[in-house]
């Protein structure tokens, strides 16, 4: 039987500002990437995230990006490599502590937003971010955009990958998510995510923008949690892939 991870990101509140619906999302996935405090998140928000995960038993992960709260992660950075390395080593650092702290593990690491988009498209943030995770723990799973830089340079180095996909975003013709400030970039019908879904999942492939069929591995699918609406879209995501016959599991079970 076909079996897939669902995960989103979580944990992105703040003392100041609430983000996304944590607690009407945590019941349909199987793995979540807690912020670590650059682009969403404090210790606060931080620790009942992970409490959360412990009661639904789902996977606990890190979601490390640029130092960048103003625009949430979502701004390009010129860095060194030594210095992606650095961000990548601090902040799944704080999120192992914690995850220790609370007797629960983590068990994987997903980069957030531009860090993420960059590490797809350019080896040096990729092989940067991969050596961070392995110096960190050999046995943590990297995340990262199906047929990506960052999956292959994790590869190279004998890290394990988990190849990702998403729910709510369209893709270009060369396999990369529509940027943001593009029409089209999110996708707002959720039965329309939903078949988009169990197509990535069974059939391996997902239509572009253009209308290219693109082939691409799914193994664990992204949900947004900051998205207007995600608890419904996780719910719905959730019935449609057991509606196909597809479980929902993360990789560490």
């Amino acid at each position: 039987m076909v079996a897939v991870d669902l995960n989103c990101d979580m944990g992105e509140s703040t003392a100041s500002q609430k983000i996304g619906d944590d607690e009407g999302i945590m019941p349909f996935i199987s793995s979540a990437n807690i912020a670590c405090g650059f682009h969403g998140g404090d210790p606060q928000v931080i620790a009942a995230t992970i409490d959360l995960a412990k009661k639904y038993q789902v996977a606990i992960g890190a979601h490390p990006s640029f130092p960048d709260l103003e625009n949430f992660g979502r701004k390009e950075m010129e860095l060194d490599p030594a210095a992606i390395r650095n961000l990548i080593i601090y902040q799944v650092s704080a999120l192992k502590g914690m995850t220790a702290s609370m007797n629960a593990v983590l068990t994987h690491v997903k980069p957030h937003g531009a860090l993420y988009n960059m590490a797809a498209r350019r080896q040096d943030y990729a092989e940067a971010i991969a050596d961070g995770v392995m110096t960190i723990d050999p046995n943590l799973l990297l995340f990262g955009l199906a047929g990506s830089k960052m999956l292959s340079a994790a590869a190279e180095i004998g890290l394990r990958t988990c190849a990702e996909v998403f729910a709510d975003r369209s893709y270009q013709d060369d396999g990369s998510l529509t940027p943001r400030t593009q029409p089209g970039a999110m996708i707002k019908d959720v039965q329309q995510v939903v078949q988009q879904v169990v197509g990535m999942v069974k059939d391996g492939r997902v239509r572009s923008m253009n209308g290219r069929w693109i082939e691409l591995k799914a193994e664990t699918i992204c949900i947004h949690g900051d998205t207007p609406g995600a608890a419904e879209y996780a719910k719905a995501i959730r019935h449609g892939l057991e509606e196909a016959g597809i479980i929902t599991k993360s990789y560490i079970k």
